[in-house]
């Protein structure tokens, strides 16, 4: 089983300029076109299941507005 992320944009900081959509592998970030920030920009946003956590999208961010949360599995799982 693939591993499983999870992202989270700060809206604050995304200013839409598209490079974490461009770098994403998996194909799962989409500008969103529903709504604009405060700022005026459409942020980026996760559209679909299949992030891995890989944090691509993370490092190419100029703006760091991305953060990148990655699932334990297996060895990794603590117990109850």
């Amino acid at each position: 089983m693939p591993p499983k992320g999870r992202i989270v944009v700060n809206e604050m900081y995304c200013k839409g300029c598209e490079l974490c959509i461009a770098s994403c592998p998996q194909e799962v970030l989409a500008l969103a076109n529903d709504h604009i920030t405060a700022k005026g920009y459409h942020p980026a946003t996760i559209i679909a299941e299949g992030c891995t956590g890989c944090a691509i999208c993370s490092i190419v961010c100029p703006e760091a507005a991305i953060t990148v949360y990655r699932e334990k599995t297996g060895a990794n799982r603590i117990p109850a």
